[in-house]
C-alpha cells in the first residue's frame, strides 16, 4: 500500500472513530466534566425555582372530590410554615359561607352548619415567613337526605316539664345499627339518677330514670350522631346538646269506680275532682300515662279513633273541646266537657274513652274543674288511672313507658 493511501485509509477510520466517539458520548458516557455541567445547570435552575416558592403548606378538608362529608365538623382549613391571608368558602351557586379565622392565622372554619346533599368550593391563600404566597383550592359535597339520618326528640330545649317526661326521639330512618347509635346519645340528671334507653322499634328510642325524674332537677341530652352509622350506607348529622328542667312533683290519680281525679304535688293532695271516665262499652285505658300535648281548644271526631256510624261518619264531632290534654297516641285525653249534663260528674262514666271534667264552651271561664286541672299542668305530668276494667295502656301508646318496669326496661337497651 503506497503511503497516499495509507493516509487516506487512517483518515477514514480516525472520522469513523470520531462518529463512534460522538454517538457514545451522546448516549450518556464520555467527558465527565461535560455531563456534570449539564446536570448542574438544571440543578440550579431547579434550586432557584424552588426559592421562590412559598413554604407556607396548606391542607383544605375534607379532600378534594370527597362525597358525604360532614355537615358540622368536616369543613376546614389549616395551614404550617405560614399564615392565612383569604379564604373564600362558596356553595356551587356562588352563595357565600361566613367563616372565622383563628386569632393565630393558621386555620379557619365555617361558622354556620353546612346544609345536606350541597356542593361546596373553598379557595385559600397563605404566606410563609418570607412573604412567598400559596394558594389550594377543594370542592366536595355533603352527606344527603338519603344517606343520612336525624332524630326528632322531645322535650324542647330550655323547657320545663313534669317529673314523669322521658326524653324520646323518633329516628326519620330504620336504625339497625342501634348500638351504635344509643352510644351516640347520652342522658344524664343533675339529681345522679341512672338514665337507660329503651328501642321501643326501629325508629324510636326513649330515655328514663329507674322513678320519676327528681322535681327540680336538670336533665341534659347530648347528640353525638355526626358520621355514624345508622343503617348501611346511612349516617348521622346531628350534633347538639339539650337541657330542661324538670318542675314541681305532680301525679294525679283517676278512679273510674269512684269517678274522682286526686291531684297531688310532692305526695300531697292538693285537690280533689269529679269526673267522668269511659262508658262500660268503651273503657278508658289503665295505667301510668304521661301529658303529652295540651290544647285550649280542638277538635274531637270519633271517625279518626274507630268510632263510626253506620253512615261511616263519627259518632261524634265535637269541633271546640275545652282544655285538652293527651294522655295516649291513640286518643286518649283528660279534657273539659261543656256539652254534658253537670250531675254526670262524679257519678257516671258516660265517655268513649276519655276522663271528661266539667267545663264551659270556649274555654273562657278560669274557675272551671278543668281550667283548673289545664292551668295547674305541665307537660311530662303524671297520670296515674285506675279500676277502669280495660287493659294497660301500651307502653308505646304516648309517652307512657313507665308501665314497664325497671328489668323490661333495661332490657330493651342496644348498650
Amino acid at each position: 500500500m503506497t503511503d497516499s493511501k495509507r493516509r487516506k485509509g487512517l483518515t477514514v477510520a480516525s472520522a469513523l472513530l470520531g462518529g463512534v466517539l460522538v454517538l457514545t458520548g451522546c448516549s450518556g458516557g464520555g467527558d465527565a466534566k461535560a455531563t456534570d455541567g449539564g446536570d448542574t445547570s438544571q440543578a440550579k435552575a431547579d434550586e432557584a425555582a424552588a426559592k421562590k416558592s412559598s413554604e407556607a403548606q396548606i391542607t383544605i378538608t375534607p379532600k378534594d372530590g370527597s362525597n358525604n362529608a360532614s355537615i358540622n365538623n368536616s369543613a376546614g382549613v389549616k395551614v404550617a410554615k405560614g399564615t392565612l391571608t383569604d379564604v373564600s368558602m362558596t356553595t356551587e351557586d356562588g352563595k357565600p359561607v361566613s367563616g372565622a379565622l383563628s386569632a393565630d392565622k393558621k386555620s379557619w372554619k365555617p361558622s354556620v352548619q353546612l346544609q345536606r346533599s350541597t356542593t361546596y368550593k373553598l379557595a385559600a391563600e397563605a404566606k410563609d415567613s418570607e412573604g412567598r404566597v400559596a394558594h389550594e383550592n377543594a370542592s366536595f359535597t355533603t352527606v344527603s337526605p338519603a344517606n343520612s339520618f336525624i332524630g326528632n326528640f322531645t322535650p324542647d330545649n330550655g323547657t320545663t316539664v313534669g317529673v314523669g317526661m322521658p326524653v324520646s326521639i323518633n329516628f326519620d330512618k330504620a336504625i339497625t345499627n342501634k348500638a351504635a347509635v344509643q352510644k351516640g346519645i347520652t342522658v344524664s340528671s343533675s339529681s345522679g339518677q341512672e338514665v337507660v334507653g329503651h328501642w321501643f322499634n326501629a325508629n324510636r328510642l326513649d330515655f328514663r330514670p329507674q322513678a320519676y325524674w327528681k322535681e327540680n332537677s336538670t336533665v341534659t341530652l347530648k347528640l353525638d350522631l355526626d358520621g355514624v352509622q345508622g343503617a348501611n350506607g346511612v349516617y348521622g348529622v346531628q350534633q347538639k346538646t339539650v337541657t330542661f328542667h324538670i318542675g314541681r312533683n305532680q301525679v294525679s290519680y283517676v278512679d273510674a269506680q269512684t269517678k274522682k281525679m286526686k291531684i297531688t304535688q310532692d305526695g300531697k293532695v292538693v285537690k280533689t275532682i269529679p269526673i267522668s271516665a269511659g262508658s262500660p262499652e268503651n273503657k278508658t285505658y289503665a295505667g301510668i300515662m304521661v301529658m303529652s300535648e295540651k290544647f285550649k281548644q280542638t277538635r274531637m271526631n270519633g271517625a279518626t279513633v274507630g268510632f263510626t256510624d253506620d253512615d261511616g261518619k263519627g259518632e261524634y264531632d265535637i269541633k271546640d273541646v275545652p282544655h285538652a290534654i293527651r294522655l295516649t297516641n291513640s286518643g286518649t285525653f283528660l279534657h273539659g266537657n261543656y256539652w254534658g249534663a253537670k250531675s254526670i260528674f262524679g257519678s257516671v262514666n258516660t265517655s268513649h274513652g276519655c276522663v271528661g271534667l266539667s267545663d264551659t264552651k270556649g274555654a273562657k271561664d278560669p274557675g272551671t274543674p278543668a281550667a283548673w286541672v289545664y292551668d295547674h299542668s305541665l307537660i311530662g305530668d303524671v297520670v296515674v288511672i285506675q279500676h277502669t276494667g280495660d287493659k294497660t295502656v301500651s307502653p308505646d301508646n304516648g309517652l307512657n313507658g313507665w308501665n314497664m318496669d325497671w328489668a323490661q326496661w333495661k332490657a330493651g337497651s342496644a348498650v
